[in-house]
């Protein structure tokens, strides 16, 4: 990965971050309603996995935690943001709100509100694909509890006996909701799960940028040479509570500490920094350039 991929790459994640948190003082304000899923800690997932794939290109779709899936893939920030507004200008005329952006232009099909929705879904795309014979892939991201959803199962099964362009990628932030992984599922490392749907499939940090555009590299690469489905989990970790009526206290504060050293965000920032790629000045202009953005033209 080249440098300006990587300094273009952190604004997009600093950008991502700090737009998350307008969402959060609006809810807050009262301006936004309903149900809000944020993504921060999550980051190095979406920008990973979309940057080794293409954007706009390539068909995505997620579960209700999908704002920023569908900026990456080059949804207008200002129309997601008036879709949390309930804006006739919104994404989806202000209609589907937070867990339904949708942007058909540039491939983004959806944030799906069902636990385990999109996995069907996925498939159904990649099947139309192959039947049409495109070079587009199509590219499912969904957490970890939804795995132990029967769509699950039965998606997977059917992508490997179609052979069909699909990427599965489970962001793993280790809770379904208030519940943590291991009190919820008896297999704790998702992608050994895939096993028995003789899918290949792979582990990363889910934190670190570089090593997740690695692995999804491969990953996109398997399934876009017509090989068939491919499963990746990322471990990873959200900084906020599952949604905005979540009082996270169902954490240990030890452990919040903990990931919070391995913030994505700060991560390659510091990365950057010791490379002498990026000053703390230039990170300090970026991040004012994003805020004022995001408070003057979204």
């Amino acid at each position: 990965m080249k440098v300006a991929d990587k300094i273009r790459l952190l604004r997009e994640m600093l950008f991502a971050r700090r737009f998350e948190e307008r969402c959060y003082e609006a809810y807050v304000e009262r301006k936004i309603g309903g149900f809000l899923h944020l993504y921060p800690g999550e980051e190095a997932c979406a920008h990973g996995v979309l940057e080794a794939a293409r954007p706009g290109h390539d068909y995505v779709i997620t579960g209700y935690r999908d704002h920023i899936h569908a900026i990456k893939c080059g949804a207008d920030p200002k129309k997601v943001m008036a879709e949390l507004y309930g804006k006739e200008t919104g994404s989806s005329r202000g209609r589907g709100g937070s867990m339904h952006i949708f942007d058909v232009e540039h491939h983004f099909m959806g944030g799906y509100a069902l636990v385990g929705g999109p996995f069907p879904l996925a498939a159904g795309m990649a099947k139309a694909i192959k039947m049409k014979g495109g070079d587009e892939i199509a590219i499912c991201f969904l957490g970890d509890a939804a795995n132990n959803q029967g769509t699950f199962h039965e998606s997977l099964n059917m992508a490997k006996l179609w052979n069909l362009p699909v990427l599965y990628v489970c962001e793993n932030n280790l809770y379904g909701i208030g519940t943590r992984i291991d009190r919820s599922t008896a297999v704790i490392d998702q992608y050994q799960r895939v096993s028995g749907y003789d899918i290949p499939s792979a582990q990363e940090d889910g934190q670190d940028i570089e090593k997740v555009f690695k692995a999804a590299k491969k990953a996109v690469d398997h399934v876009r040479s017509g090989k068939g489905p491919y499963f990746l989990e990322l471990m990873t970790y959200r900084y906020r509570g599952h949604s905005m009526s979540d009082s996270n206290a169902y954490r240990a504060k030890a452990e919040e500490r903990m990931w919070s050293k391995r913030d994505p965000v700060i991560m390659l920032r510091d990365r950057l920094i010791e490379a002498g790629k990026l000053t703390t000045e230039e990170f300090r202009d970026m991040d004012t350039e994003i805020l004022d953005e995001i408070e003057n033209e979204i």
